[in-house]
């Protein structure tokens, strides 16, 4: 969290993550253009180019749909969930590269505008075989360049986490685009056959990834018994110190967190990107969300100043060795006693 919008101060956990992700991917790129070489040694190095920056874009736009699930299904993997943006600016750099070697090479020397020409001259949508796929490719790309301008914390808060979130859900409008550009380019190509299968698989395990997910999310979302007006949550000895328990009340998920032997609840949604601060922890005496750090006082829902964020707070009381809570949530930032243990 910073009180202005800077650049970004690289720490040496972050220029150890940074050195091994650019080695990884400069890496690939090099083993790429050497098969190519030997395996296609017609090949220009301007089609070696396109290939090895669209294929090492399409393989990253995999992982970084697969880090949200994976996070979901084991916190081991939220370290890259943290970078999640990182990654998708570095993924867009790759297909645009991809994309300005293409415009060079296919329309740049005609008497057409390039953007024109990939619009007008390639195949046309009257026969599957023959499908304009630059045109899924392009249209991809532009969504992708939106996502790239607004990934920095300005946009986040000038157009709230919601509108935000909704704009970068685009990626995966993004992603069936890149799939029909693949599918039908190759198609249109002799001896791509690997290539489609690949792209199936691909798609296979995300989806069959994004499913798991959502089936595990799917019971935090059942409502909790209630009596009187007050939600069971949970035996007090099942929250974990520092932790907390998710719990669905009211029609939203509530975060109620243990802190020694007193007891808060708070909105699980995150202010900054509506983060899920039950699966974070308590850190010096604040909530910390585990996507990006952002803080907030278990008493009263607001983060410590100088910064301004708050989060709806809960009533709690302890008895019979349970947690009960109030579902009605109060205004963000409203200060509650904790519910202490008998």
């Amino acid at each position: 969290m910073s009180t202005v919008y800077a650049a970004v101060g690289w720490s040496r956990q972050k220029r150890i993550y940074d050195l091994t992700f650019g080695g990884v991917l400069v890496g690939y790129l090099a083993i790429f253009a050497g098969v190519s070489v030997a395996l296609f040694p017609a090949a220009t190095a301007e089609t070696i180019l396109i290939r090895a920056f669209g294929t090492a874009a399409f393989l990253l736009l995999h992982v970084i749909l697969a880090i949200g699930p994976a996070a979901r299904l084991d916190r081991r993997w939220l370290p890259l969930l943290y970078n999640r943006r990182h990654l998708g600016v570095t993924m867009f750099g790759l297909a645009a590269v991809h994309g300005l070697f293409s415009l060079f090479q296919f329309h740049a020397l005609g008497v057409l505008d390039p953007f024109v020409s990939v619009l007008v001259s390639d195949g046309s949508f009257t026969r599957l075989e023959t499908l304009p796929f630059q045109v899924f490719g392009l249209l991809a790309l532009g969504i992708l360049f939106l996502m790239a301008a607004t990934s920095h914390d300005f946009w986040l808060n000038n157009l709230s986490a919601p509108v935000w979130k909704a704009l970068h859900l685009m990626v995966y409008v993004a992603y069936g685009l890149i799939v029909a550009h693949v599918a039908f380019g190759v198609g249109q190509m002799a001896g791509g056959e690997w290539v489609l299968v690949g792209t199936a698989l691909g798609a296979a395990a995300l989806v069959t990834l994004h499913l798991a997910a959502a089936r595990r999310e799917a019971a935090t979302d059942c409502e909790a018994p209630s009596q009187a007006g007050w939600v069971t949550v949970c035996g007090v000895d099942e929250i974990i110190d520092g932790r907390a328990k998710i719990v669905a009340a009211g029609g939203e998920r509530v975060a109620v967190f243990r802190n020694g032997e007193t007891f808060s609840a708070v909105s699980n949604a995150c202010q900054h990107q509506n983060g899920p601060l039950g699966e974070g922890r308590i850190v010096d005496g604040c909530i910390t969300c585990p996507w990006h750090g952002y803080q907030y006082l278990p008493e009263t829902g607001a983060s410590p100043a100088p910064f301004t964020e708050k989060v709806c707070t809960f009533r709690l009381k302890v008895g019979d060795g349970k947690v009960w809570l109030d579902p009605r949530p109060l205004p963000p930032g409203t200060r509650v006693e904790p519910a202490t243990r008998a």
